[in-house]
């Protein structure tokens, strides 16, 4: 008999899920200092303006991001500080454990990576 492990865990590994991705976590990690425009984010990350404005669409999709229009410019910032209380935890984890996460077959770098070689 299967046991469901997961009822109610459902929005929580959806978050995770929307902070998983590298580019989605740096421009959260950007707009943590504050405000910015999708032209300011293109040219701090060295991102294409096309794949800043599909990952901000996802950040915005899960109310993690929202915007204000000023002009012809549109504002980014994180809706919710807790947000930021959250990655403070997972850095503090990730020190903890030494990073280990880096090492996982399934979730780590790939080998030969920038973050496999340094663990």
């Amino acid at each position: 008999m299967a046991i469901d492990c997961a009822p109610g865990l459902t929005p929580a590994a959806s978050l995770f899920r929307s902070l998983g991705d590298p580019t989605r976590l740096a421009i959260v990690r950007r707009l943590a200092s504050g405000e910015a425009r999708v032209v300011d984010l293109t040219g701090e990350l060295g991102l294409a303006q096309s794949t800043v404005s599909k990952h901000l669409a996802c950040l915005r999709d899960c109310g993690l991001v929202d915007y204000r229009v000023e002009g012809r410019q549109s504002f980014y910032t994180l809706t919710r500080p807790e947000l930021l209380d959250l990655l403070r935890s997972a850095e503090r984890v990730l020190a903890a454990t030494g990073e280990a996460v880096a090492l996982c077959p399934v979730y780590g770098a790939p080998a030969g990576s920038a973050s496999a070689a340094r663990a």
